[in-house]
C-alpha cells in the first residue's frame, strides 16, 4: 500500500485506487490468493504463483487487516479515550510493520516463481474484501490457506464462508 502524506488522501482512497489499477490491468488470467504471514498463506501463495504461471496470467496477493480501531470500544472517559488513542497507534504501527514484512517477502515468492505478482493491503471483512478483488479483477479463482485453528472447525473459517457464495472458485491449500 502506498504511503500517505498527513496532507494526502485518505487510506480508503488509497484503497480505492488500487482497485483501480488491478481492474485496469485485469485483461490477462488473474488469481487472487488472501495471505496474513501463516505458513498456510505462504503455501496457498506459492501454490497460486503456480497456477497462475500455468494460466499465462497473474496472482493478486490480498492481505486484509481489520478497519483501524474496529477493535476499540468508545467511551465517555478521557483516560479511555487517550488509551484508545495509544492502542490505535500500536496497532498501526504493527499493521505497517506486517505489510512491509510481507510486501518484501510475498513478491520475492512471485518473483522466484517468474509470475507478476501484484500485493494489496485493505482493511475491512477479509471474505468480503477477497471477493470483491476477485469481482473487480476478473480473477479465475481465489486460493486461501486452510485454517489452523481448532475454533474454526466448530464456528467456520474463511474457506467456509468463501464456499457459501456463488462465482469465483474457490481453492482451499491444504500443506
Amino acid at each position: 500500500m502506498a504511503r500517505l502524506d498527513e496532507n494526502d488522501s485518505s487510506p480508503r482512497d488509497d484503497e480505492r485506487a488500487q482497485m483501480e489499477l488491478i481492474a485496469a490491468t485485469s485483461t490477462t488470467s488473474t488469481v487472487v490468493v488472501g495471505v496474513d504471514g501463516s505458513d498456510t498463506s505462504i503455501d496457498a501463495l506459492s501454490w497460486a504463483c503456480g497456477e497462475a504461471r500455468r494460466l499465462g496470467g497473474r496472482a493478486i496477493a490480498v492481505l486484509v487487516t481489520p478497519i483501524p480501531g474496529s477493535g476499540v470500544l468508545a467511551s465517555a472517559s478521557p483516560f479511555a479515550a487517550m488509551a484508545a488513542s495509544e492502542c490505535l497507534e500500536t496497532e498501526a504501527c504493527l499493521e505497517e510493520e506486517l505489510e512491509e514484512k510481507l510486501r518484501s517477502e510475498l513478491l520475492a515468492i512471485g518473483e522466484s516463481q517468474r509470475v507478476p505478482l501484484t500485493f494489496v493491503h485493505i482493511h475491512g471483512d477479509v471474505a468480503k474484501e477477497l471477493l470483491r478483488v476477485a469481482e473487480i479483477s476478473h480473477a479465475q479463482l481465489i486460493a486461501v490457506g486452510r485454517s489452523t485453528k481448532p475454533r474454526h472447525r466448530v464456528a467456520g473459517s474463511l474457506s467456509h464462508r468463501l464456499l457459501r457464495h456463488n462465482g469465483t472458485p474457490i481453492i482451499v491449500v491444504v500443506p
